[in-house]
């Protein structure tokens, strides 16, 4: 059995080409079956290794004890070993993600950073056939789309898996034949975590029904994999040909065999859940004007098209005291100037006024629900959102207005559109206020 399942691992890796003889890959040991029986199995295939150990101390002495068994068998075996100690729970409380996400994170950002510190190849972890397993089963339930479905890759980026068509019972097995005790984590034995639930219980179950489940679960997922990357080319091309500009014409979308899947494969990577595809397919037939929202982008339907942006951070209500040059808070720069006589502009984005007739201090906010004024050329006032409407601005194109207003509370200029007629330029205009807010020269971190 020990040799059969070596034989197995070496031709999985030459297989899924993971490895390379003459390569040096660090291998994470946390001392459990699992890993203890890939760092045997790596050796006795020949390759050149060097352990990693993290002790995330979330267990109290048993993360101590975890960590002097590898030390002993690392030892034992002549294979050098590094180690680090994490923080977890404070990592954690910093960063707003739970203990798993934490040691997640920390463990590997660590791996790769030793990684090239020791110029090694690779990064070996133990993820095994059952972890697949389980991983399909859980992205299943959270209804995670078919990505989710392949299980875990065999290869990630630096990150290799050369046990992935193990079984545990075949690596347990292993260990016994070659006498090699491993350590056991107790927080793999509880059922708060949702796979120590599949583990324990439904992956059990399904074995009742057929002995053979887990191996034809991997097997789908395996087949699962082939068909991702055609579809992948297949959705590739489609969103290729769809969006433009993070904008999506709706009628185009509707005349594609699968418009739910591109919407998914389009917004997934933004935050959007699998549930919410359905809500946007069913309000393609209503209104413009609704919106969607994930943590970090909000997507819009507007005049027969989808319309993607990334939140934008609120505008600061800024204070002009006097004619000067002002940062925004967003980097651009607007500047206030006085000129003699009557100088006007009719570039919407230089606004020219009667100094006399403005009252300092300016205020710059963005505009609020219910803002009016008086449009250059009007007579009566308009509310500043139907203004808007009227210039064809879309919902997320509203929320981003700049108006400016004087002492007064009256609105002097709709920024970049539109400046209010009370303080228009006139023929007895003795002085003008310049205005210009212009863009900022920074990147755009959107």
């Amino acid at each position: 059995m020990k040799q059969e399942l070596e034989e197995r691992v070496r031709q999985w890796i030459q297989q899924e080409q993971l490895l390379r003889l003459e390569g040096r890959y660090l291998v994470a040991v946390s001392g459990g079956a699992d890993s203890v029986a890939l760092l045997l199995i790596l050796q006795r295939l020949g390759y050149q290794l060097e352990a990693v150990h993290c002790n995330f101390h979330l267990r109290g002495e048993e993360s101590d004890r975890d960590e002097a068994f590898v030390v002993s068998l690392c030892e034992q075996r002549n294979i050098p070993l590094h180690r680090i100690h994490f923080d977890t729970q404070s990592y954690a409380s910093l960063h707003h993600v739970s203990i798993e996400m934490a040691a997640r994170e920390l463990r590997y950002c660590y791996f790769e950073q030793l990684r090239q510190d020791v110029d090694a190849d690779g990064v070996c972890v133990a993820h095994h056939r059952d972890d697949a397993v389980e991983t399909l089963l859980m992205n299943l339930l959270r209804g995670s789309g078919v990505h989710g479905l392949t299980g875990i890759r065999s290869c990630n980026g630096y990150i290799v898996r050369p046990l992935l068509n193990v079984s545990r019972e075949e690596i347990e097995v292993y260990l016994k034949d070659a006498g090699q005790s491993f350590v056991t984590d107790s927080t793999n034995l509880e059922d708060d975590a949702l796979r120590n639930k599949i583990r324990h219980h439904l992956v059990p179950i399904l074995q009742q029904i057929n002995p053979a489940a887990s191996t034809n679960i991997w097997r789908s997922a395996r087949y699962l994999a082939e068909a991702e990357r055609l579809l992948d080319a297949s959705v590739s091309e489609s969103l290729g040909r769809l969006v433009n500009n993070a904008s999506v014409d709706i009628g185009a979308l509707k005349k594609e065999p699968s418009p739910s899947l591109l919407l998914h494969e389009w917004l997934q990577p933004y935050g959007f859940s699998s549930a919410m595809i359905p809500q946007v397919m069913e309000s393609l037939e209503g209104p413009s004007g609704k919106v969607f929202s994930s943590a970090t982008h909000d997507l819009l339907i507007d005049r027969g098209r989808l319309l993607l942006e990334p939140h934008q951070e609120p505008f600061p209500d800024m204070l002009i005291p006097e004619p000067g040059t002002y940062r925004c808070a967003d980097g651009r720069k607007l500047r206030v100037r006085l000129e003699e006589g009557c100088q006007l502009s009719r570039d919407a984005h230089c606004c020219t006024l009667d100094a006399h007739t403005v009252c300092f201090p300016l205020t710059l906010r963005t505009a609020h629900s219910g803002d009016r004024f008086v449009p250059l050329g009007m007579n009566g006032q308009k509310l500043v959102s139907d203004f808007l409407t009227d210039c064809k601005q879309n919902l997320m194109e509203k929320r981003r207005q700049l108006v400016l207003e004087d002492a007064s509370h009256q609105i002097v200029w709709l920024v970049n559109r539109r400046p209010a007629n009370p303080f228009r330029i006139q023929p007895s205009t003795q002085q003008t206020l310049v205005i210009t807010l212009e863009a900022s020269s920074e990147p755009s971190l959107a």
